[in-house]
């Protein structure tokens, strides 16, 4: 006949199975599934590098912001940051000439240097997409040159911010962004040049993670 376990031997083998199931579920938590929301208020300020020869400019602006990340390891995280269309104004040699809507998802990979600590550093790289839309330009302008821009650009994204953690949970966040973005100028449906937007963004916020 089998023997009936003792307690002694039940009471083992309750704690192999309980250390084979803690063991089961580090790799899981090792890979940080750890979600982050942050919201912030950023300011824009375009480089306005513009290869046409009028002159171009936008102005800059402070918009809000918010960004979703996902961690995949304790160190790696995937951040995708929005907002809503941005209205800014366009300028020839100083002088408004109309004003320009644009739209700038961007998509980053980010490496955390101290996940676990108060103060979290990180930097980050990825891509932006920009969509321009509801381009206005004075009449006087319009009747002239009858201007138009291309209404997407792609670029390389790179950023450096940090965390500080207030508790397990809330943190305020500072984060800088550089962001490649131009648009095609053209005249009476003629190219005349590259307008070279790539603005630099600097956010403050509060992040939540959960």
């Amino acid at each position: 006949m089998s023997r009936i376990p003792t307690p002694t031997r039940l009471s083992v083998a309750a704690a192999a199975l309980a250390a084979l199931m803690t063991g089961a579920a580090l790799p899981v938590q090792a890979q940080g599934d750890t979600w982050v929301f942050r919201a912030r208020a950023v300011n824009i300020d375009p480089a306005d590098k513009d290869k046409t020869g009028l002159g171009l400019s936008l102005s800059r602006k402070t918009i809000p912001e918010v960004d979703i990340s996902t961690f995949l390891t304790p160190n790696l995280a995937a951040e995708l940051i929005l907002t809503v269309p941005q209205r800014h104004t366009l300028r020839s040699n100083g002088v408004r000439i109309g004003t320009v809507k644009h739209l700038p998802p961007t998509l980053t990979l980010q490496y955390h240097f101290n996940p676990a600590g108060q103060f979290r550093p990180y930097v980050g790289a990825g891509l932006n997409y920009t969509r321009f839309s509801s381009a206005r330009f004075e009449p006087a302008v319009q009747a002239a040159l009858a201007p138009s821009i291309k209404k997407q650009s792609v670029g390389l994204a790179v950023q450096a911010g940090f965390d500080l953690m207030l508790d397990q949970q809330w943190s305020i966040n500072l984060d800088i962004k550089k962001l490649r973005m131009d648009t095609d100028v053209r005249s009476q449906g003629t190219s005349v040049g590259k307008f070279k937007i790539d603005p630099l963004l600097v956010g403050v916020g509060l992040g939540y993670r959960f």
